[in-house]
């Protein structure tokens, strides 16, 4: 598994456990500067920024919701998933189970673009699980973010029977049972996460506010902005009436990459490397683990004898992967 948990520490030594879930202790130590992020919210505010979902200004997106034969106002909502009807009065929806409200920030980018229809096509929750879209984006993006919410509209997806878009994480997070949170300013060439915490830690304090604020108590947190460990620690930290074991941040990139380079070195397919585990933040001061790792079913280092490369150039690696992989993309635009 490749979820990295935030959760108080164990006293038991972490390397008695091959998993790759990381335990964060939630007494990391930041710079002053960062710690005003880490304190529980004193009081929140509902800026009004939510903006109207029709796409073009002189058309009138419908806002009828009928449920039991009865119509109701819905103020918030995108085209055609305003018309939302009551699934249990329709023979091919009865048995699907109750609808899920799914919340995703940074929602007009890349990423999101990948997730979203594997979400709205059921391949996520399966072929019987309804699901509500609460789309977050900027000022910035509220143009592209209404191009995604045509894609989804002209796509047709039986499951997706709502979609909502908003730029106020208070009322896009209202009532959401999952919240995945993709939207962070991207580290540019050169630049190291680090620099990033300040901007960043910003915008999750902002919503793990929001999330505290207007989600359902029992609301699951994926966070994968980078530094995905930091801003999902900063998140949990503003939103102390969720529970902390609800916050995971998404670290499967490094477990592959550190397979990748087992692999490479000893010539065989990743798939025979296993018990990978990596330690630390989503940055060049991870650590990933070769003790606990096996190539074929053996310790790493009963096969790879070369332990200079193992606590060197294997680690030094892994951790600098990502900011080579920008500079390759940099030099080729």
């Amino acid at each position: 598994m490749a979820m990295a948990e935030l959760s108080t520490p164990k006293t038991t030594s972490p390397f008695l456990n091959s998993s790759s879930r990381l335990r964060l202790s939630s007494k990391l130590h930041l710079s002053n500067h960062f710690r005003h992020l880490l304190l529980p919210p004193l009081h929140t505010t509902t800026p009004n920024s939510k903006i109207p979902c029709s796409v073009s200004q002189n058309s009138q997106a419908p806002v009828a919701v009928q449920e039991n034969g009865l119509v109701k106002t819905k103020k918030e909502c995108y085209g055609v998933f305003c018309l939302t009807y009551n699934l249990k009065a329709e023979e091919e929806t009865r048995s699907w189970k109750k609808l899920i409200n799914i919340a995703v920030s940074g929602a007009a980018g890349m990423i999101s673009n990948h997730l979203l229809f594997k979400l709205a096509a059921g391949e996520v929750f399966g072929p019987d699980q309804p699901i509500a879209l609460k789309l977050l984006g900027s000022e910035r993006s509220i143009q592209a973010l209404e191009g995604v919410a045509m894609e989804l509209e002209d796509s047709l997806f039986p499951l997706l029977r709502e979609v909502d878009i908003g730029t106020d994480p208070n009322e896009v997070f209202q009532d959401v049972e999952l919240a995945i949170l993709i939207g962070a300013k991207p580290r540019g060439p050169g630049m190291e996460r680090a620099d990033l915490l300040d901007i960043n830690g910003q915008i999750f304090a902002e919503q793990g506010k929001a999330l505290n604020k207007a989600a359902s108590p029992n609301v699951k947190v994926l966070v994968v902005g980078n530094p995905c460990n930091t801003n999902a620690l900063i998140c949990l930290k503003n939103a102390p009436n969720i529970p902390a074991k609800n916050f995971h941040a998404l670290t499967r990139l490094d477990e592959n990459r550190a397979k990748c380079q087992l692999a490479l070195k000893t010539g065989v397919f990743y798939d025979k490397v296993s018990n990978m585990t990596i330690w630390g933040n989503h940055s060049t001061t991870q650590v990933p683990d070769f003790l606990n790792a096996r190539i074929n079913g053996l310790p790493v280092k009963e096969v790879i004898t070369d332990h200079k490369w193992l606590e060197e150039g294997f680690t030094e690696s892994v951790q600098k992967r990502g900011g080579l992989l920008i500079q390759k993309w940099i030099t080729t635009r």
